[in-house]
């Protein structure tokens, strides 16, 4: 089995284009199952040996060993998705995985900010508008009120990146960006006149994207930065760091766990006690675009989802916030 789950690895490395986290998530997956099926002493089975009551046995003892309905699933998926391949292949004659149901799984509908929370966030960290505007309706005023570049003011590196991660957020916000795609960016998919992006999805899908003026400015303010990380750099302009949009302090190509670390320190800087991540910016941006009457269809496209029911639960975090305005306007709610 295991020299198989290699060869199906490499099958979805070179023929599926699954990303690297795909990747590495659905090999843990299938090495556990063969773990499982290995007690100490004894011999994986054969494929052709392997039956869907070991796999339910599998499920149940994920089950017991606590562990949440979603990963679950996942795990799951990986299984039917490795025996369909043994099936394709010939090694199979028929997908032993197929007749095992999936946990039924929890409808979480995203929590999304405000419109008008979104524009102070990102205000803080432009330095417009007035007090009041950068501060957003719930962020708490530290520091005399002072804007995240006048708190940045002391620190060099930070004061230097600044421009840097502004420019990641409003991207981020402005079209609706997986982290992944968004470091991936290179300078090649960047169109500045028409302000479009040619952006890989998940599968190595391409769209195009649209982002707005205050996206446009915040890349422009970052290119100088870009061109200082980049000389700086240990690459030194060198291979992919050359390409890429978002580089880090040493000149190398942003990764995602220091976008998600970027975010995080930002709302600390801002002073809110928001549970804010990147995903959260790409919820908003489809959040409001239906909000404001866009149809779902584009979202869908501008997400680059490839079923409609994926991107139907911005529908759901809609009709919450309207409950919410409505509950807190009317008289008599």
């Amino acid at each position: 089995m295991n020299p198989t789950i290699q060869k199906y690895i490499e099958y979805m490395r070179s023929v599926r284009n699954s990303s690297p986290h795909t990747l590495v998530n659905y090999g843990h997956d299938l090495e556990q199952f063969a773990t499982f099926l290995t007690p100490p002493g004894t011999e994986t089975p054969q494929l052709g040996k392997i039956t869907h009551h070991m796999i339910r046995e599998f499920v149940a003892h994920l089950h017991d060993s606590g562990l949440e309905k979603s990963s679950i699933a996942r795990k799951l998926a990986a299984l039917r998705s490795f025996f369909k391949y043994c099936v394709r292949e010939g090694r199979l004659n028929e997908n032993p995985a197929r007749l095992v149901a999936t946990p039924k799984l929890p409808k979480r509908v995203p929590a999304v900010l405000s419109a008008e929370e979104m524009n102070g966030f990102l205000n803080q960290l432009s330095g417009s508008g007035n007090r009041e505007e950068r501060a957003g309706p719930k962020t708490k005023r530290n520091n005399h009120g002072r804007t995240v570049a006048e708190k940045l003011s002391t620190i060099q590196e930070d004061q230097l990146l600044l421009p840097r991660d502004r420019a990641i957020l409003e991207l981020l916000y402005a079209a609706g960006l997986r982290v992944s795609e968004l470091t991936g960016l290179n300078l090649a998919d960047m169109d500045q006149k028409d302000k479009m992006l040619r952006v890989r999805g998940k599968g190595n899908k391409e769209r195009i994207v649209p982002y707005g003026e205050k996206a446009a400015q915040a890349l422009r303010a970052y290119w100088p930065v870009r061109d200082s990380l980049l000389q700086a750099g240990e690459d030194a302009g060198r291979g992919s760091s050359a390409e890429a949009v978002f580089l880090n302090y040493r000149g190398r190509r942003l990764t995602q766990r220091s976008v998600g670390r970027i975010v995080k320190k930002y709302v600390k800087l801002v002073n809110v006690n928001w549970d804010l991540h990147p995903h959260s910016l790409r919820h908003a941006f489809a959040t409001h675009l239906l909000a404001d009457g866009a149809d779902l269809r584009a979202i869908q496209e501008l997400l680059g989802h490839q079923s409609l029911s994926t991107t139907q639960k911005y529908t759901h975090a809609s009709i919450r916030q309207l409950m919410d305005i409505y509950d807190k306007a009317h008289p008599h709610a």
